[in-house]
């Protein structure tokens, strides 16, 4: 029987993927951070301003989980909330000057980790993932196919 590359592209994707996880996760930890803390921080500092639901979408955590979030970093005056002037249902979350600190000091050395990850990579082959990684994640199952 011919062996299914489908199957096989999944399970080392998902492999890798747990893998790259995990590096990542312990190398926030060192900085005294949960995942999630940090993603949507992270979020701030290169994005600016953002709604709730603007961050939920980036980071891929649940709006009701969020709020949980963003009330800890708050808490710990590294992001802030504003109201919208036009919408009062819309409120923003922005990170402060404290915040800006934060991730100046631990964003480059985090940046350093993901670089390390990808190093037996060249460029080319680098590119050639993002591409291929964009094309299987926006391909929906054909109509029949679906569990």
């Amino acid at each position: 029987m011919s062996e299914n590359l489908s199957l096989k592209s999944f399970v080392v994707l998902m492999k890798s993927s747990k893998s790259i996880q995990e590096q990542i996760k312990k190398d926030i930890s060192k900085h005294g951070m949960k995942t999630s803390d940090f993603t949507i921080l992270e979020a701030l500092y290169h994005k600016g301003r953002q709604t709730i639901k603007q961050i939920s979408d980036a980071v891929l955590i649940n709006t009701g989980s969020i709020t949980y979030v963003i009330d800890k970093l708050e808490s710990k005056n590294l992001l802030e909330r504003s109201n919208c002037k036009e919408d009062r249902r819309v409120v923003y979350i922005q990170i402060t000057e404290q915040g800006k600190t934060v991730m100046d000091d631990i964003f480059p050395k985090h940046q350093k980790v993901i670089e390390e990850i990808f190093s037996d990579l060249t460029t080319e082959e680098k590119e050639t993932l993002i591409d291929l990684l964009k094309r299987a994640g926006k391909k929906e199952p054909e109509r029949g196919n679906e569990s």
